[in-house]
């Protein structure tokens, strides 16, 4: 299998510049270690924080090198979860949507890599001054939670910006990156690597309903939308900025536009949205995928999507005399 060496894959100590994005509610310990098994980094989604669950993942990952990734300004409701999840020596943290110095330190101590989540250059100037190892430039095409920023013009600013200020911290491109030809541009971008998610989340391994599944294979990229709904109906306080990516469904139509209409029903719509989410209903609740869903044409395991997007990307680079693969 083809194998392609930067400087992530050294720091790392893996065999491709791929990492798994901590996903909530979908990246659990079954698919972080299968993405670590396929020589890449697999991420646990640590999400809003559960601690049961985030032991059932790390038992799941069955002593795969693995780490985790938090929501942060969740995780500073309840910043013990971090001390729970460092006693699994997690390879890295990952930490996003708020600023990561807090916790910077205890993670820096326990010997792990951390990473931050970045969606602005104001983000990017935040982790730097957490002493950051590694800065994900995560663009709008992202499923999820995320901001403004396209990913084609985001990631080389940023790598711009560390190469002046901080040079010796790494970089990830995130957002609308799901095959060998979007690793091999965002190595063309100046990234040392590539987040992905909706790619993953669209593996067997992945913590998703079947009717969740079928509906990615069936969504082309102009099949999601940025929107305030699921965390609405949630009642989740995201802080101003941040939107999610979901796809297009009866819920989205539904309710689009009309947010304080759906503030004001949330007693009725929020048990509505959590029953059509557990049943795995794709047209009633929030399914949580990016623009790469376009493409996504089937549901593989990680091994499979992994060799050939780091396959797809050797070749590339081959081709056009970029990087040259390990």
């Amino acid at each position: 299998m083809a194998s392609i060496a930067t400087r992530l894959t050294r720091a790392l100590d893996v065999r491709h510049p791929v990492v798994l994005a901590p996903m909530a509610f979908a990246a659990g310990g079954a698919l972080a270690a299968a993405v670590t098994r396929a020589g890449g980094l697999g991420l646990i989604g640590g999400g809003y924080g559960d601690a049961d669950w985030l032991e059932q993942q790390f038992a799941a990952a069955q002593g795969a090198r693995v780490g985790v990734g938090f929501i942060t300004w969740s995780l500073q409701r309840q910043p013990s979860l971090l001390t729970q999840v460092l006693r699994h020596r997690p390879v890295a943290v990952m930490l996003s949507f708020g600023d990561p110095l807090p916790f910077a330190e205890e993670i820096r101590r326990a010997g792990a890599v951390l990473v931050c989540q970045c969606q602005e250059m104001a983000h990017v100037a935040q982790a730097v001054n957490a002493g950051a190892d590694v800065v994900v430039a995560q663009g709008a095409e992202a499923g999820g939670h995320g901001a403004l920023r396209g990913t084609l013009s985001f990631v080389p600013e940023v790598a711009d910006h560390l190469a002046a200020h901080a040079p010796d911290t790494l970089l990830l491109a995130a957002g609308g990156i799901a095959d060998g030809r979007g690793l091999a541009a965002a190595l063309m971008l100046g990234a040392d690597g590539v987040l992905m998610g909706t790619r993953f989340w669209a593996a067997t391994e992945a913590l998703v309903k079947e009717g969740h599944h079928r509906a990615i294979v069936q969504t082309g990229g102009d099949g999601t939308l940025r929107t305030r709904l699921p965390d609405i109906v949630r009642q989740l306080p995201w802080p101003p900025g941040f939107t999610a990516r979901i796809r297009r469904n009866a819920f989205t139509q539904r309710w689009q536009g009309r947010e304080a209409e759906l503030q004001a029903a949330v007693a009725e719509e929020g048990p509505r949205y959590r029953q059509a989410a557990e049943a795995g209903d794709p047209e009633q609740t929030g399914v949580w995928f990016g623009e790469a869903a376009g493409l996504v044409h089937a549901i593989e395991p990680a091994a499979a999507l992994m060799e050939r997007v780091v396959g797809e990307a050797a070749a590339r680079l081959r081709a056009h005399g970029g990087a040259q693969p390990g």
